[in-house]
């Protein structure tokens, strides 16, 4: 039977049409009066015990579905009424018209009306308001929504699958929502198709009974309208129980377990209140008339039950063997003490991006926006670049920000931000324009360039006017990349080295084997490799990396050393890097009397040496090498200081602050196929 339930449920919807038109004797229309019943006692339950909307993601068409059953059975019991009269022998109907409401019609009248003003004014309202009201927020929250699983996906946290299962289960919300914001209309029309039923019922069995039974006003209206009224109340109990599980689904939005855990939780979470409520009963019940015994039996419940779970609660704060020990019972804070909670306080995102909400459009592929595939394909640029592999980069949206603001964040520490014009275009002066063009003045983000936020109409002329001219998530993208190239050597941590070594031993595991841990240990390795990184060295090439401290490792224990012998071995590529257009390298070297001056200060022992010069001394070394590095970008050459291989490191250190953008290279670093142009010579 369960291989072809779809079409068992198929032919149950067709027999419920086709019980409006078939006769049916009253024993079968008894039997489906008490599956009604019985299907909207399941109904109701099973919405008490989901702790998710999308748990019962069909209920939209349920509603349509019992609405539909007990319409048919209104049409059904109503012409077995009409037509037996005084014989309708429907032993369910006759059961809630005499023994419900004491074969009282005017009773049972005032009664069905009650239920009806029930379900149709409050619970029916009610809910259907907040389906109307979450499906709102629902369609409202749905790009936000994609956007952080877009985030996620992009930044390695979750799987393909994982984000699709996500997605579709977004999405799946937003359209029940929205079927339910109909759907509720269903059960406010059958409490409207209620009210007219019995009403034409009435009308009906008083002709019937009077012009053609030839029965008297009283006696047709004792038995049309008891039996009428008992249909009602047949129809409108499971009607009330369907609306108020509607209720139930729509409203189950801030829910962690099912509505009786939920419930009992929540209202048991103060026992101060119920200790006052407890009170106020047993006060009520003894200074005013209200029964003084039913008072004080829930008043003393009530407050027991307080007490009861004022204790628990200070027991489950207590640390184990406190209460035992006669240690004070007042309630401890709670004490972090599982991995999982220790890892949600730990600062785990080594690189995470927050933005301004007016730039969520551009992070949210359902409008347009590609922040989010930027930001995986500058990862993989970085991996093919340097050879670093970027931990995920987690985006999300902040209200602290201005709405077209970012922030970059290493480590949980502010390393940049930027205002972005989302709907203007960033022009940059390239140096080679004299034409001014009209905007609103700015810095470009990644390198400080002077440069004009313009708008779309004014592009064209722009680059007319040989302005370079990008979009808004073209200078966040370069800003970004800059930035990590710039912090790379921080994005390279423990783990990050241990991935890159646990891929060389794949193809090199000897090699590997001969430097770890006999000569150097992986945190060895790591420094090293910053180093490299420090001065944007790619550490792609780690098998002639890891050959050289084979080599060296054992000769020397100074990093910093070791990384010189890296780099010399490594000259082709450096040389690669720094050359001009015209396959030179254009560079700045030291007047040899200068050189041979600070090779002379450099003092210490391995790696605790540095260069011992006078500040003043030093200041003008930095002031005179600027000054040759602003004539090298004025000729349009890349400025290179070039010095020797026992200096290299040391003037690197000095002149890294004021001039970091400066490359320094040795003699050795030079390729043999590459011509070294000197532009300018420094001296003090």
């Amino acid at each position: 039977m369960f291989k072809y339930i779809d079409v068992v449920v198929a032919l149950l919807i067709l027999m419920i049409v086709l019980i409006m038109i078939l006769p049916i004797p009253t024993f079968l229309l008894d039997v489906l009066q008490i599956l009604d019943l019985a299907l909207s006692l399941i109904i109701i339950l099973t919405a008490m015990y989901i702790k998710e909307t999308l748990d019962i993601s069909s209920f939209p068409s349920i509603l349509l579905i019992m609405t539909l059953f007990r319409l048919s059975l209104n049409v059904t019991s109503t012409r077995l009424i009409l037509l037996q009269g005084k014989n309708f022998n429907g032993r369910v109907i006759r059961a809630f018209g005499t023994f419900v409401v004491g074969g009282n019609y005017i009773v049972g009248m005032i009664v069905f009306f009650i239920l009806i003003i029930i379900q149709y004014i409050v619970i029916t309202r009610g809910a259907e308001r907040i389906a109307e009201v979450a499906a709102r927020f629902t369609l409202d929250a749905m790009p936000g929504k994609q956007m952080s699983v877009d985030a996620d996906y992009n930044a390695g946290i979750i799987t393909e699958e994982e984000a699709r299962s996500r997605r579709t289960s977004i999405r799946r919300e937003a359209d029940f929502y929205g079927a339910m914001d109909g759907a509720s209309k269903f059960v406010r029309g059958d409490a409207i198709a209620s009210i007219i039923i019995v009403f034409i019922n009435i009308l009906g069995g008083l002709i019937i009974g009077v012009m053609m039974q030839h029965l008297s006003f009283g006696e047709s209206a004792t038995t049309y309208a008891l039996l009428t009224v008992g249909d009602g109340l047949v129809t409108q109990i499971p009607a009330l129980l369907v609306s108020t599980a509607t209720g139930f689904v729509v409203s189950r939005a801030a829910s962690e377990h099912n509505l009786g855990r939920d419930v009992t939780d929540q209202l048991a979470s103060q026992p101060r209140a119920l200790i006052l409520t407890g009170i106020s009963i047993l006060f009520l019940g003894i200074f005013t008339p209200i029964p003084v015994v039913s008072s004080l039996l829930l008043g003393i419940a009530t407050i027991f039950l307080a007490l009861s779970l004022q204790r628990k609660q200070r027991l489950a704060a207590a640390p184990a063997g406190e209460e035992k020990m006669g240690a004070p019972t007042t309630p401890a804070a709670p004490m972090i003490s599982t991995p999982e909670e220790v890892s949600d306080i730990i600062q785990t995102d080594v690189f995470e991006v927050e933005i301004g909400y007016g730039l969520i459009p551009l992070a949210d592929a359902q409008q347009g926006g590609d922040l989010l595939e930027r930001i995986t394909m500058i990862r993989r640029q970085i991996a093919l670049e340097l050879g670093l592999v970027i931990s995920p980069i987690r985006v999300r949206d902040s209200m602290l920000l201005k709405p077209n603001e970012y922030v970059f964040k290493l480590k949980g520490a502010e390393v940049a931000r930027y205002e972005l014009m989302v709907d203007r275009f960033l022009a940059m002066n390239p140096g080679t324009v004299t034409k001014k063009i009209e905007g609103i003045p700015t810095k470009e983000p990644a390198f400080g360039l002077e440069a004009l936020w313009i708008t779309e109409e004014e592009r064209e002329g722009a680059e007319m006017a040989g302005y370079t001219v990008v979009d808004p998530p073209s200078v966040f993208a370069t800003h970004l990349t800059e930035v990590i190239k710039n912090y790379s050597y921080e994005f390279l941590g423990r783990n990050e080295t241990e991935m890159l070594i646990n891929g060389l031993k794949e193809k090199y595991e000897s090699l590997v084997n001969e430097v770890i841990p006999d000569i150097l240990k992986i945190p060895d390795v790591q420094k090293i490799l910053q180093n490299l990184l420090k001065e944007n060295i790619p550490i792609r090439n780690l098998p002639t990396i890891f050959e050289v401290l084979a080599d060296y490792g054992r000769k020397t224990t100074d990093l910093d050393l070791l990384t010189e012998k890296i780099r010399q071995s490594m000259k082709r590529l450096i040389t690669n890097m720094y050359k001009s257009d015209d396959g030179k390298l254009h560079v700045i070297t030291l007047d040899p009397a200068l050189e041979k001056q600070l090779a002379e200060a450099i003092t210490g022992e391995e790696e605790q040496r540095f260069l011992n010069i006078n500040p003043e001394v030093a200041q003008r070394l930095i002031n005179n090498i600027s000054k040759s590095v602003e004539e090298a970008i004025r000729n349009g050459y890349q400025p290179i200081l070039l010095c020797s291989s026992s200096l290299r490191r040391y003037l690197r250190r000095l002149i890294k602050k004021p001039l970091y953008m400066v490359p320094v290279m040795s003699y050795a670093e030079v390729a043999n196929e590459i011509e070294a142009v000197t532009t300018s010579v420094v001296s003090l």
